[in-house]
């Protein structure tokens, strides 16, 4: 009962949002508002920067109505991000109105490491703060590949401090799970302002979905589009594909494509997808969904297709004590 309250009071929030064709914001703990879509900018493990691509992608997003970019030091583009952000500024955007997240990497887990490792992001976005600052991974890791065992308790506080001194205005974590976050708050530490995971129709995570809105922690889903295109789909990963019937029915209903549909269906769940392109036209699409509402038949249908797969468990730290998901049997 609690969780269809839940989604009522976001459906009806983001009708609203439909109906005037923007973007809508969530409130965080923290009193900061987020937007409720973000531009993605992680080009993949195989993937080297060529200079420009990422930076060409922002300008696109902010053009279209995107006024959320993740990053993260890891991706190696934050100057790119940076750049872009600086050439809209002087077009007439005001930073005030971007959110910019960007991610503390695992070779900084130490909580004196914390503070630098921002200011080095800083001078990469050309920025004096961040609008959400996350530590990437509970893991640590050194430069070197081998474990760092620093606890993840540690790290919190040092992005405590990082707030404190105004280069991050919220913090939260990313990839962490239930019971890592509830040994930040048994610390009597404040509690993150957001979580970013993995969420797609593949792996919705309900639990922790209704685990972070009990808390009033605001959830980010990366990867949105999970395996729906055969060409990045392992063989193991379940359906659907961007070709199934069943959401081409839905999306021809709509006159929108079936990643809209998946889109639209995470924000009605309450969470800020985190679609990431390359193409001017994609950018323009993905942001297209706040101008319909999905069926509850539809809905239900979307839900179905649940099955706990990770597209992303990263196994390389498998025998870390701080590796946040589910251990293969």
């Amino acid at each position: 009962m609690k969780e269809t309250v839940l989604l009522f009071v976001a459906c009806a929030v983001l009708t609203h949002a439909a109906d005037s064709q923007t973007v809508p914001k969530l409130k965080l703990l923290d009193g900061h508002e987020i937007p409720a879509f973000a531009l993605g900018t992680w080009l993949g493990n195989n993937t080297k920067p060529a200079g420009h691509e990422v930076e060409d992608a922002v300008s696109w997003a902010i053009d279209a109505g995107y006024r959320h970019i993740d990053t993260a030091f890891a991706y190696r583009i934050e100057d790119q991000v940076g750049r872009a952000v600086a050439k809209k500024v002087t077009e007439g955007v005001r930073r005030e109105d971007l959110f910019i997240t960007t991610k503390l990497w695992n070779e900084n887990h130490a909580r004196d490491q914390v503070v630098p490792a921002l200011r080095e992001s800083l001078k990469n976005l050309n920025l004096s703060y961040v609008d959400l600052y996350l530590i990437h991974w509970p893991v640590g890791q050194f430069s070197n590949r081998t474990f760092d065992y620093t606890d993840y308790v540690e790290t919190w506080r040092g992005m405590i401090e990082a707030k404190q001194l105004g280069l991050a205005r919220s913090i939260g974590v990313s990839n962490f799970n239930q019971r890592q976050i509830d040994r930040l708050l048994e610390q009597g530490l404040q509690a993150p302002a957001v979580l970013q995971v993995e969420i797609n129709l593949n792996l919705q995570q309900p639990s922790l979905l209704s685990y972070c809105k009990e808390k009033g922690i605001v959830l980010m889903g990366y990867t949105p589009f999970g395996s729906l295109f055969p060409s990045k789909a392992r063989a193991d990963a379940p359906p659907p594909r961007v070709d199934d019937p069943k959401l081409l029915d839905i999306a021809n209903k709509y006159n929108k494509t079936v990643p809209q549909i998946t889109l639209r269906y995470l924000v009605e769940l309450g969470i800020i997808p985190i679609p990431k392109s390359l193409t001017k036209t994609r950018i323009e699409q993905n942001i297209a969904v706040f101008d319909f509402s999905l069926a509850q038949d539809e809905r239900d249908l979307l839900r179905s297709y649940d099955k706990g797969y990770r597209t992303i468990p990263q196994l390389k730290w498998l025998d870390h004590p701080y590796y946040p998901f589910e251990k293969p049997e």
